[in-house]
């Protein structure tokens, strides 16, 4: 879906046009200070991607049945895992969603680092802090997500085959020309906007303003959302380059609030050298969020990340 509109038009719809001059407006950096970050960027993004617990260890995305799943490495189990022990264990999933695990004898695994029989289990939507329950047997290890109310195992391991031949990360070369500040356009109350998933399911999220702005003389805006309170703007983007040159589900981006807060008229940073692949680009054992009609840009970004070499589809 194209997103160009007048300039003019952008600005209103509700909020009153508002120019830089009036509000915060984000700082300009020179070629070779966007290069600099944007390097640093790049060489944590690959450390986060292949670090042992990263989202090249994933092994598996194991849905959970209501009642008793046997789960282990031996084709008699319930759920089939990729690796540990024959049988490591019962995961029980109630009618009101809570979760327990009983561990068979002899497993080795622990939970949170403890040697037990048996715990409950917090998945990651209901965990403190965002650190669900973690079992571990040998190299490998899971945790629960749940997902639209559906529950499932998400089993990583260090030693798993995507991790050990990852191919590497390719990008457009670096250009400063898409380090873009774009004006922030708040909405009161936030808009509501549906963000699918390569699983199926469809979130309504909260989108707290549009961030508009001027390319090859188009104008175009995107819409982000917060992935928690307060935290970065985050932006799920397809564009011309989808499919071809790029993953075609989508790229993903962080920005920094705008100095004066979502609420506040102001300006935005879009860099999209920072346009990354989600970790469906990677792993078919991901529930990655697919880019909504409303930001596909009718652009060729040819910048950020490109498809990756080793991609699954």
């Amino acid at each position: 879906m194209i997103r160009r509109v007048p300039l003019a038009v952008a600005f209103l719809l509700g909020v009153p046009l508002v120019h830089a001059t009036d509000a915060p407006v984000a700082p300009t950096l020179s070629a070779q200070d966007v290069t600099r970050e944007v390097e640093q960027w790049r060489q944590g993004r690959l450390q986060r991607l292949t670090a042992p617990d990263g989202w090249l260890s994933l092994i598996g995305l194991e849905w959970l049945h209501e009642g008793a799943n046997r789960i282990g490495h031996a084709a008699d189990n319930d759920i089939v895992l990729a690796a540990g022990p024959d049988h490591l264990g019962t995961v029980t999933l109630g009618p009101d969603g809570a979760l327990s695990i009983a561990l068979a004898s002899g497993s080795g695994a622990t939970v949170d680092g403890k040697t037990v029989a048996s715990a409950p289990l917090v998945d990651d939507m209901h965990a403190g802090a965002g650190n669900p329950t973690t079992v571990q047997f040998g190299t490998a290890s899971f945790y629960v997500i749940d997902r639209d109310g559906r529950k499932a195992l998400r089993v990583k391991d260090t030693e798993a085959p995507t991790r050990k031949h990852f191919l590497g990360i390719e990008s457009f070369p670096i250009d400063p020309s898409w380090r873009i500040v774009a004006q922030w356009v708040p909405f009161d109350p936030p808009h509501k906007l549906e963000i699918g998933s390569v699983i199926g399911t469809i979130d309504a999220v909260d989108v707290p303003g549009k961030a508009v702005f001027e390319r090859n003389g188009k104008t175009f805006e995107l819409l982000p959302y917060q992935e928690e309170p307060g935290g970065e703007l985050f932006f799920v983007i397809a564009d011309r380059t989808s499919g071809k040159e790029t993953y075609g589900a989508a790229r993903f981006f962080y920005a920094a609030l705008p100095a004066g807060g979502v609420k506040q008229p102001g300006t935005v940073v879009l860099d999209f050298n920072r346009a990354y692949n989600p970790p469906c680009a990677f792993t078919p054992f991901a529930t990655c969020p697919l880019a909504p009609p409303e930001n596909r840009l009718d652009i060729a970004v040819a910048a950020g990340e490109k498809k990756y070499a080793g991609s699954h589809h």
